[in-house]
């Protein structure tokens, strides 16, 4: 019997084979990255190198807003503020959850200046859904609605200008994303985690234009990763991750330590603009990420929120 040979051939287009080689790198360096970094035992190791005194600063007198303050890092963040005495804004998305969140940190702080405001923080759906307004969800909460209560924010901002700050809790998973102008994952098959990490490359770059264009107005800009947090978001739409993760995860507490720290230094200690992680600038992009070049979408994106907004405004 004469033996057979099967012959297969395939031919698939050069830049359709670099793209998915790209999309792959990413995807693995961020992996392999995060694991060395994001994980509890790597805030353990960066922490040797903290400072006891940086987290020493009162903020009385000071107004502090914090998104998500019901739960996770936004509640640890809300909490760690409040304990030093600033007056905290609590915006979350659940009346309910809210007010026995701000019941919490009062008995804990006693502090008796926080308020409950409704709105919310972010998301990760997985599936495809639109808002009634025909915005697709994790772009209309994580993009849309952060650029639109930062602006709505900055003429108050502009009258505390001399210790005014924003600071964005973006992720470690925009290290696997470029930016991108379809911010609406209108091509392709949609990916809720990618949409995500989009969204959160997006939030970035957001910083990096705010702290540009307010350079001289007295407004400083922040975004940091909180590394791999243990948190109720994480757990619900990450199953797989948390489950695998379990035991390694940081807690909420060390996943905010970086945002109350932005919020309590000096700025000048600081630099608007900044991605933090670990109370430390760290870098935007992965080597050979191929996504440092992707921020000069910035300012379309920029105009293309703000003509969004006016369009939703003038339909009202």
């Amino acid at each position: 019997m004469k033996s057979a040979t099967l012959h297969f051939e395939f031919h698939i287009p050069i830049t359709a084979l670099a793209m998915f080689l790209l999309k792959t790198w990413r995807a693995s360096a961020f992996g392999v990255y995060g694991y060395l970094n994001f994980t509890r035992n790597g805030f353990l190791e960066n922490s040797k190198k903290f400072k006891p005194e940086d987290m020493e600063i009162r903020l009385d007198g000071k107004n502090c807003v914090v998104t998500g303050a019901n739960s996770g890092i936004g509640f640890a963040t809300a909490e760690g503020l409040a304990s030093r005495g600033a007056t905290v804004y609590m915006v979350c998305r659940n009346m309910e959850r809210g007010e026995t969140a701000l019941s919490k940190i009062q008995s804990s702080t006693g502090n008796p200046n926080l308020h409950l405001e409704v709105n919310n923080a972010g998301l990760m759906e997985h599936k495809r859904v639109t808002t009634s307004e025909g915005f697709e969800l994790n772009f209309a909460v994580n993009v849309l609605g952060t650029y639109a209560i930062t602006e709505l924010m900055l003429p108050l901002l502009e009258k505390a200008s001399l210790d005014a700050r924003v600071i964005m809790v973006s992720s470690g998973g925009m290290y696997s994303s470029p930016l991108t102008s379809d911010l609406q994952f209108s091509n392709g098959k949609f990916d809720g985690v990618e949409q995500y990490a989009r969204n959160k490359r997006v939030q970035v770059a957001q910083t990096e234009k705010w702290a540009e264009m307010y350079k001289n107005k007295g407004i400083d800009f922040y975004s940091m990763h909180p590394g791999w947090a243990e948190t109720p978001g994480v757990a619900t739409s990450l199953p797989d991750f948390n489950k695998w993760l379990s035991g390694k995860l940081r807690t909420s507490g060390e996943g905010a330590d970086t945002v109350i720290w932005l919020a309590l230094q000096p700025k000048e200690k600081l630099v608007s603009g900044g991605f933090y992680f670990d109370r430390a600038e760290a870098p935007k992009h992965l080597n050979f990420a191929g996504t440092s070049q992707s921020h000069g979408k910035i300012d379309s994106i920029f105009d293309t929120l703000r003509s969004m907004l006016v369009s939703h405004d003038s339909k009202k």
